[in-house]
């Protein structure tokens, strides 16, 4: 008894349903070359994932259903376990459904609906009921979809049910630690039940999402079988033998920072391409953050499709101009260089009256960012190309960031990446190759925004303020518990302090990749009017 497997593993697009039906048949027509009896889609392959409020629109659902069956028509002679919506009535649920022939021979309905993190499925599906189990080449194979088997109970059905393997269709998104995370919860459900697992996840980007692939194949003791790359679209082939599958090709995990660094060229790259922006602007400062940011638009979308705008003052320092300079030599991008100081002269004579007899404070630095943030959108209007912002997540916390300034722009690509791992990154992209210059990297933090400015003169050490926030926002610890962790009491109250107040800031900033557990984004809701104080 044997039965050839295929993994696509695609980059499918939300509410494209044209364009995914097509990388669906193309993945089934190789499959079918490698002389594969059945492809394994990632949940919701034909729609995209996740497709949120457009499920609440019938049309969106008629169409899906017209494109399922247009699929259906044209796939080659060989089995199709599809991931799409499916409306019943009323109802509406997550489905996989086999197709072959022409047909539709089984459909099965997810049973689990997260509504946690960055998942709102509650908000749109009906729960399934009951297992499916299909039989191909005499192999019985259980469906489940993703969240299904994150805990006990849809596995186990369809062991009982008299599945020899089970067969499972997700679109995970990435976090650090996922990738383990997925192998670990599968094992478990391997432990429990006794069934070998194939597991395809999509791969791509969707607005903050990334899917990062890494589909596999586990054993009935739980060994790894296959794993497919991350970051990238794959067919797997892995071929099962008497119920077991047989070894194949296993992609090796790439260290911490590659990983981050792959997800967000693969953030950046949909994001731009799938809306239809011809290409990026960076306003550079002679800063790590907008350093790393340059690297990844150019990895992602080309050296010609890139232009960089460094914008002086008269605070600028000399290293900023020749390292920038430097940087952009080396990645061979467009650069300009465009002094700020006659718009801040003017802007300084036109406010004269209203400032009389106040001192100069934030404000003064605060309009060099909007000075700098209204070039950048003139440039974004006049090109159409998407202004990438170029604020970390240790800034995002506590709100040292300008609205309408260094905020202004179009995507966020660094937003959910603290200093720290900024430092981290930025020293293995120069491993690949020369692209930042050491100088930007060793050099203090600054915002040059006043003479001899540091990061350090408003805030704690990064390594302090990144464990923090760390603590009480990816956590959810308390001030109380992060101060016996042996942290400054003071450091403790001015970081939270400052991360409850600037709520309203994040609130308006550009949708940025999420690459933690916790991303200010779909998974962090917390209400701007607050008087809720924490316990010390």
């Amino acid at each position: 008894m044997s039965l050839k497997i295929a993994i696509a593993q695609i980059n499918a697009t939300v509410g494209d349903f044209a364009g995914n039906r097509a990388r669906i048949l193309d993945f089934a027509r190789r499959a079918r070359q490698e002389k594969a009896d059945l492809l394994l889609t990632p949940e919701l392959a034909l729609c995209g994932y996740p497709p949120e409020d457009l499920l609440l629109r019938e049309d969106f659902c008629t169409a899906c259903e017209r494109e399922l069956e247009a699929l259906a028509a044209e796939l080659p002679d060989i089995a199709v376990l599809v991931g799409h919506p499916e409306k019943r009535g009323r109802q509406c649920y997550n489905a996989a459904t086999l197709l072959h022939g022409g047909k539709r021979l089984a459909t099965y309905y997810k049973q689990r609906l997260p509504s946690y993190e960055v998942f709102d499925e509650e908000r749109y599906f009906d729960s399934g009921e009951g297992p499916c189990v299909l039989t191909l080449q005499g192999l019985r194979c259980g469906v489940n979809i993703c969240a299904d088997v994150w805990e006990a109970g849809a596995a186990d059905l369809a062991r009982q049910a008299g599945a020899d393997v089970l067969l499972v269709l997700n679109a995970s998104p990435y976090h650090i630690g996922k990738r383990e995370r997925r192998t670990e919860v599968l094992r478990q459900r391997v432990a429990t039940t006794g069934l070998p697992v194939v597991y395809a996840n999509l791969a791509g980007g969707q607005d903050e999402l990334v899917f990062d692939g890494g589909s596999f194949v586990l054993d009935s003791r739980g060994d790894l079988c296959c794993q497919l790359p991350q970051f990238e679209e794959a067919l797997g082939i892995v071929d099962f033998v008497d119920g077991e599958p047989q070894p194949g090709n296993i992609v090796a995990a790439p260290c911490l920072e590659a990983e981050v660094y792959q997800a967000l060229v693969l953030g950046v790259r949909d994001y731009l391409g799938k809306n239809g922006f011809p290409g990026a602007i960076i306003g550079l400062s002679g800063g790590i953050d907008s350093a790393l940011t340059l690297c990844v638009a150019v990895d992602a979308l080309g050296a010609d499709k890139v232009r960089a705008v460094m914008m002086p003052s008269p605070y600028t320092a000399e290293l900023s101009l020749t390292e920038s300079r430097e940087m952009v030599r080396l990645l061979g991008v467009r650069y300009d260089e465009i002094a700020i100081e006659p718009a801040m002269r003017t802007l300084a004579g036109m406010l004269e009256p209203q400032f009389a007899g106040l001192p100069s404070d934030t404000t003064e630095e605060n309009l060099q960012a909007r000075i700098r943030g209204m070039i950048l959108m003139a440039l974004s209007n006049k090109t159409g190309r998407l202004v990438l912002t170029t604020g970390n997540k240790s800034e995002m916390a506590v709100g040292y960031c300008t609205l309408y300034g260094d905020m202004a722009g179009g995507f966020a690509v660094i937003k959910d990446i603290v200093k720290t791992l900024v430092y981290r990154i930025a020293r293995w992209r120069n491993t690949c190759s020369c692209a930042i210059p050491e100088r930007i990297i060793s050099r203090p933090p600054s915002a040059e925004l006043r003479p001899d400015q540091t990061d350090q003169d408003s805030l704690p050490p990064y390594e302090v303020l990144d464990a923090i926030v760390e603590a009480y926002m990816e956590q959810d610890l308390s001030p109380r518990e992060i101060i016996a962790r042996g942290f400054d009491p003071a450091a403790v109250r001015r970081v939270v302090h400052l991360l409850k107040i600037s709520e309203y800031k994040r609130r308006q900033a550009p949708v940025g990749i999420r690459v933690t557990q916790r991303g200010f984004g779909k998974d962090w809701r917390y209400p701007i009017t607050n008087r809720y104080h924490d316990p010390y």
